[in-house]
């Protein structure tokens, strides 16, 4: 059996009603992943799946690699598995859904990419992408297809992206500073 806990944090996170505004989304994935690093619970990643149009939060997901021992637990498995699980449908994009929007706080690897792919969403919006990650970090974040955004866009699934990035990069400063696991960074064949 595969148990992936939620962080007591989590579960007791203050969320609003709605996040009308793009904006307000995003802080929230990012408010997420500096929480998780404060309560050092995982890696400095969040996504939210959220009613595209009203902004009602469905499921919050953080990355729980280390405390789940589960290589799988990044923040957008995490949230697009509760959230299929309190729809109970695997397919999040079936026409008898209301449109769900995964957002995140740095571009997806190429695990989560797949998964993405999988879940159904029909759209994503990620705060920060690049290869910073790699630099302030040390994360790999495997073979990541150089046209993955055209590739999701062929598959019915719009990509927003860079909406904070600035902000994101802060993100992976802090856990770096903090201290925080860089975890399979295998790089070279090392």
């Amino acid at each position: 059996m595969i148990t992936i806990r939620i962080p007591k944090w989590l579960e007791e996170y203050q969320l609003k009603a709605a996040y009308p505004e793009m904006a307000d989304r995003i802080d929230l994935v990012l408010d997420l992943a500096h929480q998780n690093i404060k309560e050092r619970s995982g890696g400095p990643f969040a996504a939210a799946v959220i009613q595209r149009n009203s902004g009602k939060p469905l499921a919050l997901g953080v990355n729980l690699v280390i405390s789940s021992h589960c290589s799988s637990a990044h923040a957008e498995v995490v949230a697009l598995s509760l959230a299929q699980q309190k729809l109970q449908s695997y397919d999040l994009g079936t026409s008898d859904l209301v449109e769900y929007e995964l957002v995140t706080s740095w571009q997806p690897c190429a695990m989560c990419l797949g998964a993405i792919h999988w879940s159904g969403i029909r759209s994503i919006a990620i705060a920060g992408c690049g290869q910073e990650i790699e630099e302030l970090t040390g994360f790999d974040e495997g073979p990541i297809h150089p046209e993955w955004e055209k590739q999701l866009n062929q598959r019915g699934i719009s990509v927003a992206k860079d909406l904070a990035h600035q902000q994101a990069c802060e993100v992976f400063r802090s856990y770096r500073s903090s201290g925080g696991i860089i975890y399979n960074p295998r790089r070279n064949g090392n």
